[in-house]
């Protein structure tokens, strides 16, 4: 029974599904996890069969299925690095095309296909800006700029028809990520004059989908005039609106898609981090629950190609297709039917090894702000365990009940388990996800301080035997962590850490430079003292904990220069601290490698338990070619 947790790694799982938007066919394009990395399948609802995508296609997360069906859209890069062009993947794996040859790399910040004709949209970031890119997904035109700023835009859209494209702009707030939604016409002798929902500088408004009936251009948004997201139909050219403000609902209610006749739209009510599954009639203004098990049925990514990494939707069928998962059961896809409510499987994965679900909590930070913890024990256990305390990367990300085999497998190994949505996390309100611009790392150390006294009171975690661990900025706040908060942890397990917000700048992508400013509200120039207090390695000498790091050769996000220099630092002033490296960008490429690297955890772990040093010999730097180094 030593190694019976490599079962929640070797079971292939599905971890995101997306509808395709052609009207033709009922299709599905779903990302497993496989042992060698991810696997793209395309699944046809309709016949019940699946079938794979062949070649290369890029970060699967981002992808989208052409209209036809017929062809995969993705942005291909340089082993990770996050920086490339978009290419049109056939599924069967012929040759592939280049849709924007003639422009230099750039980051992708958004992608959507018209559901008729051939007609694409991307949010394209280089040193230049922001760019809303039209591009033919036949590759038979060149591709044609609709929208550009030196400011953030992010989140390209198209209607149905392909006759309008949107972004979400901060023209209008500079330095801001606050967005406002901007429509263009996609046709070179449409309307010049961009028209925009804005509902003010201190509150965002920002695109979902436009309707999927062509010919109909209203556009589904997501506004925050009440403090929390709140769903709105947005129809443009009748300079009308249909908002639904929700009082009676604490917390944030997040719109996901429209059915496909545009009737209705389907909402998460999202409370304490618990989901609920709402459906709006908007020219009625009707509110009903969905009914559904409990567990988790989207998550909020907002800085990436698409506003969510995985989301429930409306099925061809006209019923919802709910995707549930929980932390101890993997996802699945559910048929949820309007009319009777009965809510059946559609889709389940091959194998479900049984877990251990985590329970939602609220603990009061510093100020008294409530901070939202998932937490749990080994099954049949009582009393303080040893426990490993994640931290999610982002920060404007969020950790939702979804299946997490680290999470498993810490919880089969005896340790308890705790997952913290800090400041800086989606669904909590715009209060809460920007509580730490311009005090990077404050307001999320007293968040994870918090966190951690109430697991110690109440009895789940053991003093001196709490392990933080997360991925980028969840690495970074594992750092900085060690450094402010010495007493708290008995060592570090970070992956892609931002470790040095000074050194990293100039190997960042521009997409994260612009990020950086946002975050910190300063350029790195204006007012060094800010990014010093704010970087993990300005308090190397306070560390007293181990530290793991593992990170990316061609990460241009979190780059590996930085990495080294803190490493460095720590080695310097006495520090137990050991960098490993791994050639791509910033994300872990298999399933294979994190059961290897979740071995590699427990056994530091265990030694640090043993009074162990995990330093074998010095720091070593990063390989030749890695971002930043000859």
């Amino acid at each position: 029974m030593a190694h019976d947790w490599h079962r929640f790694f070797e079971a292939r799982q599905c971890v995101s599904s997306r509808r395709g938007r052609g009207t033709d066919r009922d299709l599905e394009l779903m990302t497993h996890d496989g042992p060698d990395g991810s696997v793209l399948t395309v699944w046809d609802a309709e016949k019940d069969v699946s079938r794979p995508v062949a070649g290369d296609y890029g970060d699967p997360r981002n992808a989208v299925l052409s209209a036809d069906g017929t062809a995969i859209l993705n942005l291909l890069d340089d082993n990770g690095s996050e920086m490339g062009h978009v290419w049109s993947l056939p599924v069967d794996g012929g040759p592939p095309d280049n849709l924007t040859p003639g422009l230099p790399p750039y980051t992708l910040r958004g992608i959507d296909v018209a559901r008729t004709g051939d007609r694409a949209v991307v949010s394209a970031v280089d040193g230049d800006g922001f760019s809303l890119l039209l591009l033919d997904t036949t590759g038979e035109r060149p591709p044609r700029r609709l929208f550009s700023s030196t400011a953030e835009a992010w989140n390209a859209l198209v209607s149905a028809d392909g006759k309008w494209a949107a972004v979400d702009t901060t023209d209008h707030n500079p330095g801001l990520r606050r967005f406002a939604v901007t429509v263009v016409s996609t046709s070179a002798d449409g309307p010049e004059t961009p028209r925009t929902l804005s509902d003010g500088p201190a509150e965002p408004v920002r695109g979902i989908r436009f309707s999927p009936v062509p010919g109909d251009d209203r556009l589904l948004v997501s506004t925050e005039r009440t403090g929390h997201l709140r769903p709105c139909v947005w129809h443009h050219t009748a300079r009308s609106r249909i908002d639904l403000d929700a009082p009676h609902l604490t917390g944030d209610v997040a719109p996901l898609d429209w059915s496909d006749d545009a009737a209705y739209v389907l909402l998460v009510h999202v409370d304490a981090g618990v989901h609920h599954v709402l459906e709006w009639h908007p020219e009625t203004g009707a509110l009903r629950d969905v009914p559904h098990p409990p567990g988790a049925f989207f998550e909020a990514d907002i800085a990436d190609a698409h506003t969510n990494y995985w989301a429930s939707h409306y099925g061809a069928d006209g019923q919802i297709r709910l995707l549930h998962q929980r932390f101890d059961q993997p996802l699945s896809l559910l048929r949820a039917d309007r009319e009777t409510g009965e809510v059946t499987p559609r889709w389940t994965p091959p194998l479900r090894p049984r877990g251990v679900p985590l329970t939602s909590h609220t603990v009061r930070s510093a100020d008294g702000t409530p901070v939202q913890l998932w937490a749990g024990r080994p099954a049949g256990t009582e009393g303080p365990r040893p426990l490993l305390f994640s931290v999610h990367g982002g920060p404007q990300l969020v950790t939702v009940d979804r299946y997490t085999p680290e999470a498993q497998a810490w919880l089969a190994n005896g340790f308890a388990y705790a997952a913290v949505n800090y400041r800086g996390s989606q669904t909590f309100g715009r209060d809460f996800r920007e509580g730490f611009w311009g005090r990077v790392g404050e307001r999320e150390m007293e968040d994870v301080a918090a966190c951690v006294e109430w697991l110690v009171r109440e009895g789940i975690a053991a003093p001196g035997a709490i392990f933080i661990s997360g991925a980028s900025y969840g690495g970074y706040l594992s750092l900085l962590s060690l450094g402010r908060r010495p007493d708290l942890f008995a060592g570090a397990l970070a992956f892609v850490p931002m470790a040095d917000w000074t050194g990293a700048y100039a190997d960042m992508n521009p997409a994260l430079r612009t990020a950086m400013r946002t975050f910190f509200q300063r350029d790195p120039d204006d007012e060094p003292e800010a990014f010093r207090r704010a970087s993990p390695i300005s308090w190397v000498e306070q560390v007293r904990a181990p530290v793991w790091i593992k990170t990316g050769s061609h990460d241009t996000r979190t780059p590996p220069r930085q990495v080294h220099g803190y490493a460095e630092a720590l080695e310097a002033a006495g520090g137990d601290v050991t960098v490993e490296w791994f050639s791509g960008g910033h994300e872990t490429s298999s399933r294979t490698a994190e059961l290897a690297d979740q071995q590699r955890m427990m056994d530091l772990v265990a030694m640090a338990l043993r009074g162990e040093r995990w330093a074998r010999g010095p720091v070593t730097p990063p390989p030749p070619g890695s971002v930043g180094h000859p």
